[in-house]
C-alpha cells in the first residue's frame, strides 16, 4: 500500500510545488534529498492508516472467498485466526518504532529545513514575536519582536531575581548578537540595581557584553521538538518547562505520539479485521469504504485535539491517546461481535 501511494504523493505534491521549486533556482540534488525526506515524513504520518486499509482489503479478500468461514468450521478459534495479524501489527509497530525514534527525526528536519527556505519565503519557521522566556534560575528575559536574519531584537528586557527579590533590571530599545564575536550589543542600554534604600542606574549609548543564553534558545524554531530523537527530546522539553515556553505543549505531542503511534497499529488492526472478516452483499467496496469512513474519524478525532493541546492548556497525554482509548473500546466491542 505504501509503495502504491508514496509514488502518487510525490507526483501530486512535486506538481503543486514545481512552480516555486524552479522560481527559486533549487539544486536537483537538494529536490532530491527534500523528495526522499517528504517520503519517509509523511510515510511515518500515515503507516497506521496503510495499515488498516492493507488489512481490510486482505480480509475482505479472505470474506469473499468464503475463506474464513471454511476456517472456522474447520474447528479453527477466531482467537487463533486473530494471532498471525497481531504478530503482523507486532512487526509493523516494530517498524513504526525505529521509524519514529530515528529516520523521522531526521528526515523531518530535512523536510521542514527545505519547506521554509525555498518554499514558504516570508513566513518564518519560529515565534519571534513577544519572545517571552525563562533561560535559568534567576533570569527572565522579554523581546517583542527578534529577526532572526539579522540576529536582532527589539525593546530587550533583562529581569534578575536572587530569592524571589528583582536584584537588577536591564532594558534596551535594541538588542543584537555579534557572531564573529559570540557577544550582545545593546542599543540604548539602561541597568538600574535594585537597592534597598535607593537605586543605581548605568546608562550608555551602546553596551557590548555576554549572556548566558544563545540565538537558538532564544527562539527555537517551531519544528524544533520534530528533528530531535528521544533522549535529545526530553532533555529539550525540561528546558523549555523552566524557561515557560508557550509551545511546550506542541513539544510534548511529538513526544507522546512517538509510542502512540505503535499502540494505535493494533487497535486498528483489531477494527480492520472485526470490520471486513465478515462477507457482505456489496463486497470489498463496502468494507473499504467502512474503513475509510472510520479511519477519517480517526484522523479528525488526532486533529481535533491535537489542535486543543497546542493552543490551550488541554493535557497533551490526554490528546494524544483520548483517540486511542476510545478506537480501542470500539476495538473490543467489534472483535466481541465478530467473534460471535
Amino acid at each position: 500500500m505504501l509503495l502504491l501511494f508514496i509514488p502518487i504523493g510525490i507526483t501530486v505534491h512535486l506538481a503543486e510545488k514545481i512552480g516555486k521549486i524552479l522560481d527559486n533556482d533549487v539544486p536537483l540534488n537538494a529536490v532530491l534529498i527534500y523528495l526522499f525526506d517528504f517520503t519517509i515524513y509523511f510515510a511515518h504520518l500515515l503507516f497506521p492508516l496503510f495499515l488498516f486499509l492493507s488489512v481490510i482489503w486482505f480480509t475482505s479478500k479472505l470474506a469473499n472467498n468464503t475463506e474464513i468461514v471454511a476456517f472456522l468450521s474447520s474447528g479453527v478459534s477466531f482467537s487463533r485466526f486473530l494471532r498471525p495479524y497481531m504478530i503482523g501489527a507486532t512487526i509493523v509497530a516494530i517498524l513504526s518504532i525505529i521509524l519514529g525514534l530515528f529516520m523521522a527525526p531526521k528526515a523531518s528536519k530535512g523536510f521542514n529545513d527545505f519547506s521554509y527556505k525555498y518554499l514558504k519565503k516570508g513566513r518564518s519557521a519560529v515565534d519571534n514575536t513577544n519572545v517571552f522566556r525563562q533561560i535559568n534560575d534567576n533570569d527572565i528575559i522579554y523581546v517583542s519582536r527578534f529577526d532572526v536574519k539579522n540576529n536582532s531584537g527589539d525593546n530587550f528586557t533583562l529581569e534578575h531575581f536572587e530569592d524571589n527579590e528583582l536584584k537588577y533590571k536591564i532594558t534596551a530599545s535594541k538588542i543584537r548578537f555579534i557572531e564573529e564575536d559570540t557577544l550582545y550589543r545593546l542599543t540604548n542600554y539602561v541597568k538600574r540595581d535594585i537597592g534597598k534604600n535607593e537605586d543605581v542606574l548605568e546608562i550608555a549609548r551602546k553596551k557590548d557584553t555576554i549572556f548566558s543564553f544563545d540565538v537558538d534558545d532564544l527562539i527555537p524554531v517551531i519544528y524544533a521538538a520534530e528533528t530531535k530523537m528521544y533522549g535529545e527530546l526530553k532533555e529539550f522539553i525540561a528546558k523549555e518547562e523552566s524557561r515557560g515556553s508557550s509551545n511546550v505543549g506542541r513539544f510534548k505531542l511529538v513526544l507522546y505520539r512517538k509510542w502512540s503511534l505503535p499502540a494505535s497499529v493494533f487497535i486498528l488492526t483489531i477494527i480492520a479485521l472485526a470490520v471486513s472478516a465478515k462477507k457482505r452483499r456489496g463486497g470489498m467496496g463496502i468494507n473499504l469504504a467502512l474503513g475509510i469512513c472510520i479511519a477519517m474519524v480517526f484522523v479528525f478525532f488526532d486533529k481535533i485535539f491535537g489542535v486543543m493541546a497546542e493552543q490551550s492548556d488541554f493535557s497533551p497525554l490526554i490528546a494524544v491517546w483520548f483517540p486511542n482509548i476510545l478506537f480501542g473500546v470500539l476495538a473490543i466491542y467489534l472483535l466481541y461481535n465478530a467473534k460471535r
